[in-house]
């Protein structure tokens, strides 16, 4: 499998997730049950009203982590920075907590803003961070990159280190995927050693919420569980909770394992902002050649 697809896979593994997940935020399975059955397709509704193929903060978010590295890789801050700033002025429908309050508490230090919120909320251990983090893993060919940089961008707006602990984590698989280890070779060896580590043999064993902790364990068990893309999505979406960042972040690591080709067209085909996906796809490759 070529190295474009993989990022492009990883990119539209993001946004289908999304859009599938996002008819099913915040209901609970038999509700979804209810309603759907079971839903495999994009249909759109859901809380935020969505129109079918049309994403939220978790794919916004991850492209500005993406345009933001694309400006200035070598020190990304500053230009991850001022697209969170642009994405938050456009008045999105789908904004968390965490996230909301860190942005309106920049004041020139994103580390601050972020450390603000966490004392304002009380905590900032939430999965804003993770859902966004994809890109960084498909840019940088070298591991210190990807740990320095997933790292940084999470605590632009989370304080709490297990948010940053599992955005590590993540592009440590998603390098590992790029190299052409298998998925379950590449979850095993990243998660051994860490509170992790017992969905090796277990499951969840938690609600599919917006902490940190939980979503990644839902996560972690739907990728070692599953045997094609849609199925990742699709169990993520019928979860309800926290199904569209569950889902985004799933299928991100599903998409950069099985790639573009993996993702049937009846996925692709409709997201909204699949123009956008493309030409950003086509940019990663070539900056990430550029990088080696």
């Amino acid at each position: 499998m070529s190295l474009t697809s993989k990022i492009k896979g990883g990119l539209y593994g993001v946004a289908v997730g999304d859009a599938l997940g996002g008819t099913t935020e915040f209901m609970s399975t038999r509700e979804i049950q209810k309603k759907y059955g079971y839903l495999t397709d994009i249909v759109g509704g859901g809380v935020w009203d969505l129109t079918p193929g049309e994403v939220t903060d978790d794919t916004m978010m991850t492209l500005c982590v993406a345009e933001g590295i694309l400006i200035d890789p070598h020190e990304p801050k500053q230009a991850i920075g001022e697209k969170f700033l642009e994405w938050y002025r456009s008045d999105p429908k789908d904004i968390g907590n965490i996230i909301r309050r860190s942005l309106s508490n920049y004041q020139g230090n994103w580390f601050e803003a972020a450390f603000l919120a966490d004392l304002d909320l009380g905590q900032s251990a939430g999965n804003g961070s993770l859902m966004r983090c994809l890109p960084v893993g498909l840019i940088y060919p070298n591991l210190s990159d990807i740990e320095r940089v997933s790292r940084l961008q999470s605590k632009m707006t989370h304080y709490d280190e297990r948010c940053n602990q599992a955005c590590e984590i993540y592009n440590r698989i998603v390098w590992r995927l790029l190299q052409g280890e298998k998925l379950t070779e590449a979850i095993q060896r990243e998660i051994m050693n860490t509170e992790y580590e017992d969905i090796l043999n277990g499951t969840p064993d938690c609600e599919p919420s917006g902490f940190v902790v939980h979503t990644f364990r839902h996560v972690l068990h739907l990728l070692l569980t599953r045997d094609s893309f849609s199925d990742v999505v699709e169990r993520a979406a019928n979860l309800g909770g926290d199904s569209d960042t569950i889902g985004a972040i799933a299928g991100g690591l599903a998409g950069v394992h099985f790639g573009y080709e993996g993702i049937p067209e009846q996925y692709s085909g409709v997201i909204l902002i699949k123009d956008r996906l493309d030409v950003l796809s086509e940019r990663i490759f070539e900056l990430r050649s550029g990088l080696v």
